[in-house]
């Protein structure tokens, strides 16, 4: 019989929470005079021994041997992190207090937009010791701010479109030497005129109709430098980016006693991570509005991820919606991930917002 969360008593939830806090920290089950001693809940053995049959009853609780403590379930622990969810101000205050912290984020500021993304991981994985990922969204929805043409010579053209975010996309182009770097710059001014603010893929399509339309055959300009930015925006809207780093955090975990994880489950993740794809894939299903997830094993749709606990919240940049979060073991330390999290996406939004430097576009 499964009882919710939410029908827990007040005691029963304080005793459930400490079984797990103490079996985050020890990594082995947890006797009722464990409990007795570390949570000050006045109460017997007898008594914590009977609210543990009842948890185990529940399936909040298991226990691994006749002669063991109790290890918290899946359900054991989405209890634990439910109550640790309803103390958010709490919790992101914590990471803001964590110094090292934020250096990496004030380093952070001073990077270009594609730096702080790729960063983000290893700060995050470095606060945690936990596999650490920033899922950066294609730029497709980005608004289009301005496009350069840049002539190379030898027939050659750099072609930088730069977003409102400060994203750029560049690519070198093969053109015809008989547009003048006066023409070229008269083209840039009237297509940034007519498509500031219209997001990137908007801006693909507008491109496509427009290459169709007889009047085109009349300005020979326009046409070259509309099939100048056609080409260049090819493949905008078709791809995310996914920074990972920290996989080899969770290789101590699978030694662990009782952390769930396996050597099978540990190389599945690592190919996953490695083909990026099915993990960017499987992110995107997870996240379906604004804040703060937390998926715990057993909750995962994808079998072969459920000896682990995810941690993501999400970001943005005024035009657009990224992820950052973290991966680890059940015996995660939720108190520290899920603040952690949501402080650095936070971070990461203000750093987005403000804006970061824009990368210098080079030769691509």
């Amino acid at each position: 019989m499964v009882r919710e969360s939410g029908a827990l008593g007040e005691r029963t939830r304080r005793i459930l929470a400490t079984l797990v806090r103490e079996h985050i920290d020890t990594g082995g089950p947890v006797a009722s005079r464990a409990l007795v001693r570390r949570g000050g809940f006045r109460l017997s053995s007898a008594t914590i021994r009977h609210v543990l049959a009842q948890l185990d009853e529940w399936g909040y609780v298991r226990q691994p041997h006749a002669s063991a403590g109790r290890v918290p379930t899946d359900l054991g622990y989405r209890s634990y992190v439910d109550d640790l969810l309803t103390r958010p101000r709490l919790a992101r205050s914590a990471a803001a207090a964590d110094a090292r912290l934020q250096d990496a984020l004030t380093r952070l500021s001073e990077s270009d937009t594609e730096g702080v993304m790729a960063s983000v991981p290893h700060v995050l994985s470095q606060a945690s010791h936990a596999v650490a990922f920033a899922l950066v969204p294609d730029c497709g929805s980005a608004a289009f701010h301005r496009i350069e043409f840049v002539p190379l010579g030898a027939g050659r053209v750099l072609v930088v479109v730069v977003t409102r975010t400060s994203q750029v996309t560049h690519k070198v182009i093969d053109l015809d030497p008989d547009l003048s770097p006066a023409e070229l710059e008269q083209a840039s001014n009237a297509l940034n005129a007519e498509f500031s603010g219209m997001p990137l893929a908007d801006v693909r399509r507008t491109i496509l109709e427009r290459l169709s339309e007889e009047r085109l055959r009349y300005d020979r300009i326009m046409a070259r430098a509309l099939r100048l930015v056609q080409s260049s925006l090819e493949r905008v809207g078709e791809t995310q980016t996914l920074f990972v780093e920290g996989a080899s955090s969770l290789v101590s975990e699978v030694a662990a006693p009782y952390s769930g994880i396996t050597l099978s489950a540990l190389s599945t993740l690592v190919t996953m991570i490695e083909e990026k794809h099915r993990l960017v894939r499987l992110l995107t299903e997870y996240i379906d509005g604004p804040g703060l997830t937390v998926v715990i094993g057993s909750e995962h749709q994808d079998p072969t991820l459920r000896q682990f606990s995810l941690v993501a919240s999400t970001y943005a940049d005024g035009d657009q919606t990224g992820t950052i979060g973290l991966i680890g073991p059940l015996r995660m330390q939720y108190v520290r991930a899920i603040p952690l999290v949501d402080h650095v996406a936070h971070a990461v939004s203000r750093i987005l917002a403000c804006g970061a430097r824009p990368p210098r576009a080079t030769d691509s």
